[in-house]
């Protein structure tokens, strides 16, 4: 599986349930990589999409706890047995975990490629995604050029898992 993510220099994701900058060409980056593959997130990610309705083109698996959620064009799974099942039969290839915190951490062990758009920034934060570079298991095997969004710098990273 892979993961897609944007953090900040301290490995932040969000704040207070909101990404910590929007950035077009991020977004635009996400679009490619995820439309037409399935998506694995959270309820409160979820929540913070537009009108909190899953993402189009997509298979959208949203993970929850709760057993009586349900959410219109998406997949509920409650718990990583659920999910494993909800993707058995397509290619692992074509799985992207998009978020939020808990769902990055309960599914890096499974993943072996990580999309990270890393903002040379520090936000404040309450939300962080595992610090890759503090890994061994995982090494950077693609680095974009520099990126610049107004004054914010930030490069595509691309990171695999070596086994």
């Amino acid at each position: 599986m892979n993961l897609i993510v944007a953090v900040d220099e301290n490995w932040a994701i969000g704040n207070k349930n909101d990404l910590l900058i929007r950035i077009p060409a991020d977004h635009k980056f996400f679009r490619q990589e995820t439309t037409g593959k399935i998506v694995v997130l959270g309820r409160k990610t979820l929540e913070t999409f537009p009108q909190g309705l899953p993402l189009k083109n997509r298979i959208n698996i949203v993970m929850s706890t709760n057993k009586d959620y349900q959410v219109k064009d998406a997949v509920v799974v409650h718990d990583l047995e659920g999910l494993f099942e909800a993707v058995k039969g397509y290619d692992t290839k074509e799985v992207y975990v998009v978020g939020g915190e808990s769902i990055y951490r309960q599914l890096l062990p499974y993943c072996d490629t990580a999309h990270v758009t890393k903002i040379d920034h520090a936000y404040e934060a309450d939300a962080f995604f595992p610090n890759l570079d503090e890994m061994p298991e995982w090494r950077v095997t693609a680095d974009s050029e520099e990126q610049t969004y107004f004054d914010i710098t930030y490069h595509f990273l691309k990171y695999e898992r070596i086994t």
